[in-house]
């Protein structure tokens, strides 16, 4: 562990530096040959984190450097591109548009001005601007939203010469080629070829030979949520996108894929701390405020009902003051119990489609899971706040184990319920055909604060008032 992580910091040492280097080598004296010669060196991603960090006439030398294609592979690297791409002469940052990949153009374009928009879509040509306008069609929770447009396609009834010629050819505009897409006469979509069977089969060798028609494909009107786990499940580099009629409109790659993921795991996240929608450090405060404050007015209402339901015990709270002291606990291991079965539920849910069988197992575990734990714990705080009550509030022990039981047993009853609760929730907003991290840590903890409420005065009114009418 210990050399993966001193290995993780040299790259970071060596990413810097590069990014260092970039910003001495625009910084320096040099000619414009030389910078531009020495910048065809770096990767784009490098050149785009130094631009970052280059003030304006800065980066003005380096648009003027560096050729359309590297800063079209820059520009597809950069956070806030839009704002850069406003800094270029608008017939070049037309022609940038054309040729990043259609999905980052898209992402460019929806961020931008709207007047800066319109220049650049009036400079671009009808391909490209009928591309562009497809990609706008599809939802955001759409895969056809996160699309490429960067792969080779094939005919069926190409020899295998003919498919190296045309591979070769479109190679120079596409170089997503370890996958290549084969359409029968129609353009419907047939099969997919590896690059590595194309390359070793003979020139006499049937094309039909080496065509895989059982590769994986989505449709690009499926949810996301629905084909991450059917795309995670191949290893392959890229797999097609495909229309209703069944032709190719693009690929998912590797890298979108990753993206894909990590949009879906920030999302979920963001939802599971409240939010209503990711944020970061460049968010303006009004719009985390905008994010933050409708679960918060929710929570709040919820809250409400709690604190009108511990009212509802005034009365128990009146003659046994001293159980006010561990409402807390039992409120705390309530909601971290219920958060537990969420983060467990929700992982299962986006792992596998559940029959109602296997939900009503998961129900039961996640139960039987918080029946053992109450158990332990429960036995842990009748000792633990028995000993406490007798020792420190001078209590017989007679009365301070029968209070510390009744504890015990409403913290196996509120950790029973609420492993109950942070599965069923869950589970109920999946059916209803919510994002079932909408449950969030947040709501799931008030739930389970009303139930922790409820089971802990209840059986203290039950048990210690009206039973054993203990008064302290």
């Amino acid at each position: 562990m210990t050399n993966v992580n001193e290995t993780l910091k040299d790259n970071d040492k060596i990413k810097i530096n590069f990014q260092d280097e970039i910003l001495t080598l625009i910084r320096s004296k040099s000619t414009p040959k030389v910078v531009k010669d020495k910048l065809a060196e770096y990767h784009a991603s490098d050149i785009a984190d130094a631009i970052e960090n280059c003030n304006s006439k800065e980066r003005e030398l380096i648009y003027r450097l560096l050729d359309l294609q590297t800063l079209a592979d820059v520009f597809e690297y950069l956070e806030n591109a839009s704002e850069r791409l406003e800094e270029i002469d608008i017939k070049r940052a037309s022609r940038i548009l054309e040729l990043v990949e259609t999905d980052v153009a898209v992402d460019i374009l929806k961020k931008a001005d709207p007047k800066m928009k319109k220049v650049w879509l009036s400079l671009m040509d009808r391909e490209h601007i009928k591309a562009i306008t497809e990609f706008y069609s599809y939802d955001e929770e759409e895969i056809g939203s996160k699309m490429s447009t960067n792969f080779v396609t094939l005919y069926s009834y190409y020899t295998i010469k003919e498919a190296m010629n045309s591979l070769i050819k479109q190679a120079k505009n596409h170089d997503n080629i370890s996958n290549l897409f084969v359409m029968d006469e129609n353009d419907i979509y047939y099969g997919t070829i590896s690059l590595n069977e194309l390359i070793i089969a003979r020139e006499n060798d049937d094309l039909l030979d080496v065509i895989s028609t059982s590769y994986p494909y989505v449709y690009v009107d499926e949810k996301i949520d629905d084909c991450i786990e059917k795309l995670k499940d191949y290893s392959e580099k890229s797999i097609p996108v495909l229309s209703d009629d069944n032709r190719i409109l693009g690929v998912i790659t590797a890298e979108d894929l990753v993206e894909v993921v990590d949009d879906e795991m920030g999302e979920d996240y963001a939802k599971l701390g409240g939010l209503s929608a990711e944020e970061d450090l460049k968010e303006p405060i009004l719009a985390s405020v905008r994010k933050r404050l409708p679960w918060l007015v929710l929570l709040l209402g919820l809250g409400l009902i709690v604190s009108s339901v511990v009212g509802l015990f005034e009365t128990v709270v009146a003659q046994l003051t001293l159980i006010v002291c561990f409402q807390s606990l039992i409120l705390d291991m309530s909601g971290n119990v219920g958060t537990q079965s969420l983060a467990v539920t929700i992982r299962v849910l986006m792992d596998e489609q559940l029959t109602r069988k296997n939900q009503f197992r998961l129900i039961t575990k996640e139960m039987k899971v918080g029946l053992l734990n109450g158990l332990f714990l429960g036995i842990l705080s009748f000792v633990g706040i028995g000993l406490y009550i007798a020792l420190f509030k001078h209590q017989t022990f007679f009365v301070a184990f029968l209070i510390s039981g009744c504890i015990g047993i409403a913290l196996l009853l509120a950790m029973v319920i609420s492993s109950m609760v942070g599965t069923c929730i869950p589970l109920i907003f999946k059916k209803l055909g919510v994002d079932p991290a909408v449950a969030s840590g947040p709501l799931i903890t008030t739930v389970n604060d009303l139930v922790a409420v409820v089971t802990y005065y209840g059986l203290t009114w039950i048990l210690l008032i009206n039973i054993v009418h203990i008064v302290c």
